[in-house]
């Protein structure tokens, strides 16, 4: 291949890479520079060509400076934070990277006992780097430039992959002579090529000792929805850190390749002869006197009787922290969440062939959650009025980036009602009381590859947190030599369910598991109370009614006590209480968790992927706090083997009465696939809700004014048609 055609080939490579898997990539390594990843792409230079320009609503964080002890690391930080490592003589040598950096939380009690106007705490990163091949977790003073190692165990695993890593794995290939015939063979030009870098997982050979990635490629040619035009069965074992190729195997060539057509889901590419849909018109909810909530230095929400701190994280995405509610009686605020976020998300797909068997991704700590988050896109992402956040994260060579637009804030009125009585004819009341709901809504949208998921954690004014994950964007899909079902013989099971012609929708499953630190009225003597709902029979004579159902409280005295599986015909609620502090009444105020996507993992525990998603293993746990456990599938995740999860250290089974316990809870989706998913899948939703039970004297909104006309002006005459 001629030079120029080499490096044609290797700038779509790149940008295919940069564009699909939304990654930020800094060319330039001048200390100082800070890239902008924008709407168009997170391809990133110091000089912009017209498609990669900084939006014009960019904000300036050049000047940011840290107000809050959690607020995340400062440009000028990770700047000092650079210089500090690279001053590090094993650190200068060739090959050492940085899979991360961000902010080294101060301990929980200095974050409770600080207010505002004090002097914050020492401003410390944690920073997981790798030289030649071994990994150091360091502590960096940012002020006074010390380092301290930190010692992580022994636990398999490798860090979260770099930037670097995923690229040089789709361009390694094409050194490799025995990959172009392949694909020259299938009749696929290499121009046209999208490659995509898949994590491995681990199955105890080829993953031993070394890191390594697959490889799998689609061709662009004639769509821009490359993920329907697999080339089924051709898989690149790539050595990671040599990008030496291991192995080919090509075992799909008489799978033809998906045809085009009827694949692009772009509003300006839809064919002509296809009717546009246009059912609705324009919708817009108007705040006239502005958004109820504010956001103070950057990072501090306020609204309504809530208030917490908010930031993004490289690997978390959304990270919510001192959530606390208004007392409506006394008027102080009070403690219920100290941290929520997504600690990991695992996707195994179920097919057990040599091309399928190690697709059994863990989004959060392998590719890093929050850098997959896309830049928001207002009016469609987030409605009008909706505040939006950056995400200032860094390259491997410790260079800030900026993910424009990666939260936005809002507030949600969707009709729905907060409270309501009215009195029938009956009694000759003439009452008819009703109160609107309105929420707050904090969302981010993470594009891993082919899929997007949409995180939600809405607050309610009565007290209500509800956690919600969103899943959109394009099936993994099959290559099959099948166009109708009418061809496949009743014995073949095909993994899945045939979409369009040749293309197989593979079943998969989707875990979402949340870290939710309860801190409900301070984090001492909280407690895990499971309240059991039992059938109860009438004694003969004692009633007409020969059963009723009788609640059953139940203290978790230890971890195990606390492993929950979800039972329909064994219900149950989950309360974290406070034993300590009682309502006037005599209830131990508390908050339970309303459980909501409950699909649960069907794999064989001692099958190697379930090994290493443990966590899933049941929907709810309960652990001691401990500030080194917040990973659910561990802390270096990449390759690991399962021993460092969040069922390993639940195992221990220590107490967990009367104590600082954080609960897990883990959302759940089977998935098999339908043709209504093909080209690009509508949004399906599920939740679950953090709900307070005794926390309040009485319902907590009863002052909440109901809506009048005056309040609500009609911005066009026919608005009210």
């Amino acid at each position: 291949m001629e030079g120029k055609n080499l490096f044609f080939l290797m700038s779509i490579i790149l940008l295919l890479i940069f564009t699909f898997l939304n990654i930020p990539y800094p060319l330039s390594h001048t200390t100082d520079q800070l890239f902008d990843c924008t709407t168009y792409s997170p391809w990133c230079s110091s000089k912009k060509p017209f498609f990669l320009r900084q939006p014009e609503n960019s904000k300036n964080h050049y000047a940011d400076f840290p107000n809050h002890p959690l607020d995340p690391l400062t440009i000028g930080e990770i700047q000092k934070v650079k210089k500090i490592v690279n001053s590090i003589a094993e650190f200068r040598m060739k090959g050492c990277v940085l899979h991360s950096v961000v902010l080294e939380e101060p301990e929980k009690e200095v974050v409770l006992n600080w207010r505002k106007g004090l002097r914050l705490p020492p401003r410390k990163a944690a920073v997981v780097a790798r030289a030649l091949g071994v990994v150091h977790v360091l502590s960096v003073d940012i002020e006074t430039g010390r380092v301290t190692r930190r010692e992580t165990g022994s636990f398999s695993g490798y860090p979260i992959m770099t930037i670097e890593d995923m690229i040089t794995a789709t361009s390694a290939p094409f050194a490799s002579s025995d990959f172009n015939r392949s694909i020259i063979q299938r009749g696929v030009d290499l121009a046209d090529l999208a490659c995509l870098p898949i994590s491995t997982g681990w199955y105890g050979k080829i993953e031993e000792k070394r890191r390594v990635i697959k490889v799998q490629c689609y061709t662009l040619k004639d769509t821009i929805n490359f993920y329907m035009r697999p080339l089924e069965g051709l898989t690149v074992l790539l050595d990671l850190d040599t990008q030496q190729v291991i192995e080919i195997i090509d075992e799909g060539k008489s799978i033809p390749i998906p045809k085009a057509a009827n694949t692009d889901y772009r509003y300006s590419r839809i064919k002509r002869n296809t009717q546009k849909i246009n059912l609705l018109k324009p919708i817009s909810i108007e705040q006239p006197n502005g958004p109820s909530f504010t956001i103070e230095n950057n990072h501090l929400v306020k609204w309504a009787n809530w208030e917490f701190h908010l930031k993004p994280d490289p690997r978390a995405g959304v990270i919510i922290s001192r959530a606390m509610v208004q007392d409506p009686d006394t008027g102080k605020m009070r403690s219920v969440m100290y941290k929520g976020f997504t600690s990991e998300l695992f996707v195994p797909y179920m097919d057990p062939s040599d091309a399928w068997y190690f697709k059994t991704y863990m989004d959060a700590g392998e590719y890093g959650f929050g850098l997959q988050a896309m830049p928001l896109d207002p009016l469609n992402d987030c409605p009008r009025n909706a505040y939006y956040m950056d995400g200032v994260f860094v390259a491997a060579d410790g260079t800030p980036y900026v993910r424009s637009n990666m939260i936005c804030v809002f507030e949600r009125y969707a009709g729905d009602i907060g409270w309501r009585h009215a009195e029938c004819p009956i009694t000759g009341l003439p009452i008819r009381e009703v109160r609107p709901k309105v929420t707050l809504v904090v969302r981010m949208a993470a594009s891993v590859a082919n899929y997007d998921y949409i995180v939600d954690w809405e607050f309610q004014n009565d007290g209500l947190i509800r956690p919600k994950v969103g899943l959109s964007g394009i099936l993994m899909v099959k290559g099959s030599p099948y166009v109708n079902m009418n061809q496949v013989n009743q014995n073949e099971y095909l993994y899945g369910t045939l979409l369009s012609e040749n293309i197989i929708g593979v079943i998969h499953d989707h875990y979402v598991t949340f870290y939710l630190d309860m801190d409900i009225d301070g984090p001492s003597n909280n407690s895990f109370v499971k309240v059991n709902l039992q059938k109860e029979m009438t004694s003969p004579g004692e009633s007409p009614r020969r059963s009723y159902l009788k609640a059953v409280r139940n203290v978790a005295k230890t971890e195990k006590d606390a492993q929950i599986k979800l039972k329909l015909y064994d219900p149950s609620e989950f309360h974290v209480i406070n034993s300590n502090k009682k309502s006037r009444v005599g209830n131990p105020v508390g908050y339970k968790v309303v459980p909501g996507g409950t699909a649960a993992s069907l794999l064989d525990h001692d099958d190697p992927p379930q090994k290493r998603a443990a966590f899933t293993n049941n929907q709810i746990w309960v652990t001691p706090y401990n500030e080194s456990e917040q990973w659910a599938a561990g802390l270096f995740v990449y390759q690991s083997q399962g021993d460092d999860t969040l069922a390993v250290w639940s195992d221990r089974d220590r107490a967990i009465e009367n104590k600082d316990i954080v609960l897990w809870y883990t959302l759940g989706f089977h998935h098999i696939p339908c043709q209504e998913d093909f080209p690009i899948m509508p949004t399906v939703s599920s939740s679950f809700e953090i709900k307070p039970v005794n926390f309040f004297e009485s319902n907590p909104i009863l002052n909440i004014p109901p809506n009048s006309p005056k309040d609500l002006p009609i911005c066009k005459a026919a608005a009210s048609a």
